[in-house]
């Protein structure tokens, strides 16, 4: 009987452009059949893939395993303009508190279910901006909300633990159970966080120290160390630079926003740091029409890279690292070739630079594969990979050897005790 009950509902489905044009009365319930048979394939593919979500379970329970059928709702629905009277009344009342200028509408979240979005004004919008690309299975998924309301994963946020020293008992299973179950080839270590912004600033942050490290060798750190750090002078600080990218994002934190090259009004009024900026390829398409131009346009690119190391390396500002998205997401959808991304790789190792891959945007199964970097088809793997938004927590993997030691590991746990949450690791 399922059998059967299945093969209609695809049947509804392939037969759904004919019953539109036909007008016929009986279409909306066949796409509830439909919308019941993708529901059901949710569910299983989040039963398979649970561990991601569900630290300490290789399958998510029976409870939470069953797709309410009308999870979904079956099509838009307004009754006002955008925004409406309750949203602008509330927008009224925020602008007196904070300034209010950037808020579209008010949202009423507890009616909001998967692709769709309600406003306070009982307006129901298909949402192809998903909080910024943050909600990856949809709003008030009744797994998650299951989930959520166990005793265990509320004690996280009522308790919210100081994860870097003070980590409750269950965390080591839930990272081996979820996020090291995901980590890239080559990548053993992982830092959670709770942001792409943070994510970033903290990796940056371990290159840095890794760096440092390397220069330093096995001496100790000195006194003058010490003593200049505290007046944000140098050996203590020393005069390191991230290269990045013209057109890429990777937040709006002091260094992050450093890196940060895709609209003025990001960075606008706020002091920076003299870090190099390099061109990203702007390829020309159709791909197989511009072949050669767009290998000169790469290897223009990668000259820039190799010339900036050397530039600052003469200006006593160090390029400890690289920052790169594997594809440009914020600043414009902008893509370059496997080819380019492993010789950038080949030249963070000639000149001993951190390589660090930003994957906020691209990562979590978005392009085909779990990571965008893995079609790059690298020998050697980025020394740093940094993720959030659609993996509904924040951190970074990386390399063993970029492991902190005990002086620099209290730079990282010290400073971000209150955001190193385990949201996503429920």
């Amino acid at each position: 009987e399922e059998e059967e009950g299945a093969g209609r509902c695809l049947t509804a489905v392939v037969g759904r452009d004919r019953r539109i044009r036909a007008g016929l009365s009986q279409s909306r319930a066949k796409n509830k059949m439909a919308l019941m048979l993708l529901s059901r394939h949710l569910g299983c593919l989040l039963q398979q893939n649970s561990r991601i979500f569900v630290a300490g379970h290789r399958g998510i329970s029976q409870a939470a395993a069953k797709i309410d059928v009308e999870f979904d709702y079956d099509g838009p629905l307004m009754k006002t303009e955008v925004p409406g009277p309750k949203s602008r009344e509330l927008m009224k009342q925020l602008n007196g508190i904070q300034n209010a200028e950037a808020v579209h509408f008010f949202c009423n979240y507890e009616e909001s279910r998967g692709n769709y979005l309600v406003d306070v004004d009982g307006n129901r919008m298909l949402d192809l901006y998903s909080q910024i690309s943050s909600i990856p299975i949809g709003y008030s998924h009744p797994s998650l909300i299951k989930l959520l309301q166990q005793p265990q994963n509320l004690s996280t946020f009522i308790n919210r633990p100081a994860l870097g020293i003070l980590p409750p008992e269950n965390f080591v299973e839930r990272l081996k159970e979820s996020l090291l179950t995901v980590a890239p080839k080559g990548l053993s270590q992982v830092v959670t966080m709770s942001c792409g912004s943070c994510s970033n600033e903290n990796a940056f942050k371990t290159i840095f120290m890794w760096y440092r490290n390397k220069e330093r060798g096995h001496n100790s750190v000195t006194k003058e160390e010490l003593e200049t750090c505290m007046i944000n002078q140098p050996p203590g600080c020393p005069e390191y630079s991230m290269l990045s990218f013209m057109g890429g994002f990777h937040g709006r934190t002091m260094g992050c926003l450093a890196a940060t090259h895709s609209k003025a009004i990001h960075k606008l009024d706020i002091p920076s740091f003299d870090w190099p900026i390099a061109p990203f390829p702007r390829l020309k398409y159709p791909l197989e029409e511009f072949v050669k131009e767009n290998e000169q346009e790469e290897a223009r690119c990668l000259e820039e890279v190799e010339d900036l190391i050397v530039k600052y390396r003469k200006k006593k500002k160090v390029v400890a690292g690289i920052i790169v998205e594997p594809i440009q997401s914020e600043g414009g959808d902008n893509h370059a070739s496997d080819d380019f991304f492993r010789k950038l790789r080949d030249i963070t190792r000639k000149h001993g630079c951190g390589f660090l891959v930003d994957e906020v945007q691209t990562g979590g199964g978005c392009t085909g594969k779990f990571w965008a970097h893995e079609h790059w088809g690298l020998e050697d793997p980025a020394d740093v990979l940094t993720f959030s938004k659609k993996m509904m927590t924040g951190g970074f993997f990386h390399k063993e050897e970029f492991r902190p030691n005990a002086v620099s590991l209290w730079n990282l746990v010290a400073a971000n005790d209150t955001t190193w949450t385990q949201d996503g690791l429920l």
